[in-house]
């Protein structure tokens, strides 16, 4: 069974950085995408960044392009979304979430199959 855990959530001020984590385990990842998601409240689930795990191909939502990174670290069986210069309106709970999709890296909540229970970010103006 794929589980995945997200970690390192807070709070932070606005401009500051904050690195989150998705432990994944239960699988054989070769062939999977990992991506970030997240929710404010009152608002629907929106994309952030994708990878794949086997060529490390990445997918980025326009809007958040040069402020969040996605990354993996095969070894650890772990991706990260690194969130800089962070604003106010980057207040969520972010979502992991995995799909078995060789070679692709979508971007869309329905495309996947596996997902974490959530970290909160928040942020002080």
């Amino acid at each position: 069974q794929v589980q995945l855990v997200e970690s390192g959530g807070g709070l932070v001020q606005a401009g500051g950085s904050l690195r989150l984590s998705c432990a994944a385990s239960g699988g054989t990842f070769s062939n999977y995408a990992i991506a970030w998601f997240r929710q404010a409240p009152g608002k629907e689930r929106e994309f952030v960044a994708a990878i794949s795990w086997s060529n490390g191909a990445t997918r980025n939502e326009d809007s958040l392009k040069g402020r969040f990174i996605i990354s993996r670290d095969r070894a650890k069986n772990t991706v990260y979304l690194q969130m800089n210069s962070l604003k106010t309106e980057d207040a969520a709970v972010y979502y992991c979430a995995g799909a078995r999709v060789p070679l692709s890296v979508p971007g869309r909540v329905h495309e996947y199959d596996y997902w974490g229970q959530g970290t909160q970010v928040t942020v002080s103006s």
